[in-house]
């Protein structure tokens, strides 16, 4: 039995130097391949020491999924940078920001950036390095906030990469519902990614989520095959790390016992 083991990567983002991408890689069999997630916010996921506004507590999730069904998987966090970050998890090519005198970073989105970083960068290193499986059906992404926005996109936009995606209280509010449908609408094809999308209502933030998200599960369930939709809204939750970190459970559990069928 090979022992649970984390690594810190270093690699190359575009015009912005190093890049620090943690590897989490479970207790598992000598030869054995897993499954792998890739997670945005990857300084939120593993340490409370060292996280910035709260932690995933990822490795006991890991744990307690080997515990209750044999099943494990990879988990790729990747670090963001802290000053850009809205912007760097916030795509262009969606549509117009509608409330950048909120948030002035916004007016210069690279959404796109990052979706090439981790599909030309992050895989190819991950894949080479670590003992993950390489189908789309073993490959998953997931983010929250402007992460899970970001995870949405990257996961439509690569659908052979990727089967699944969970979009964990998603910052759907920054697009007209107007351009929302066109761009999900432009993605629509024969392989589409299973959708976990999650949202609270328990403050004001998480509420203008909330309903950006029951708009938006609005125009997927007219056009989405209905067995690739999940919503789930937990009323009572805020926007905040400990709600995805409880949500996080069920979404891998999920993409552990289904990933054959997406």
């Amino acid at each position: 039995m090979i022992k649970e083991q984390f690594t810190d990567l270093f690699l190359p983002y575009p015009d912005h130097g190093d890049r620090l991408v943690r590897v989490f890689v479970p207790e598992h069999e000598e030869n054995e391949t897993l499954p792998v997630i890739y997670m945005t916010d990857g300084q939120n996921l593993f340490d409370e020491k060292t996280a910035v506004w709260g932690c995933w507590k990822i490795p006991e999730t890991i744990r307690a999924e080997i515990k209750n069904s044999g099943k494990t998987a990879v988990i790729v966090g990747i670090f963001n940078d802290s000053h850009l970050r809205d912007s760097e998890l916030t795509p262009k090519s969606i549509g117009e920001i509608i409330c950048p005198e909120k948030l002035p970073d916004l007016t210069t989105p690279q959404g796109e950036i990052f979706d090439g970083f981790i599909v030309n960068t992050v895989m190819p290193a991950v894949e080479e390095k670590f003992p993950v499986k390489r189908s789309r059906t073993d490959t998953a992404i997931c983010g929250s906030s402007s992460g899970g926005l970001q995870a949405f996109f990257t996961a439509l936009s690569h659908p052979d990469l990727f089967c699944a995606t969970g979009v964990l209280s998603p910052a759907f509010l920054l697009y007209s519902e107007e351009d929302m449908k066109s761009w999900i609408y432009s993605k629509l094809n024969e392989c589409l990614p299973y959708l976990y999308i999650y949202t609270g209502a328990g403050d004001e933030l998480e509420m203008n989520v909330f309903e950006s998200v029951e708009k938006t599960y609005e125009i997927l369930t007219e056009c989405y095959p209905f067995d690739k939709l999940n919503e789930v809204v937990l009323f009572e939750e805020k926007h905040h790390e400990s709600a995805w970190e409880r949500i996080f459970g069920d979404f891998l559990h999920t993409f552990l016992e289904r990933r054959a069928d997406f």
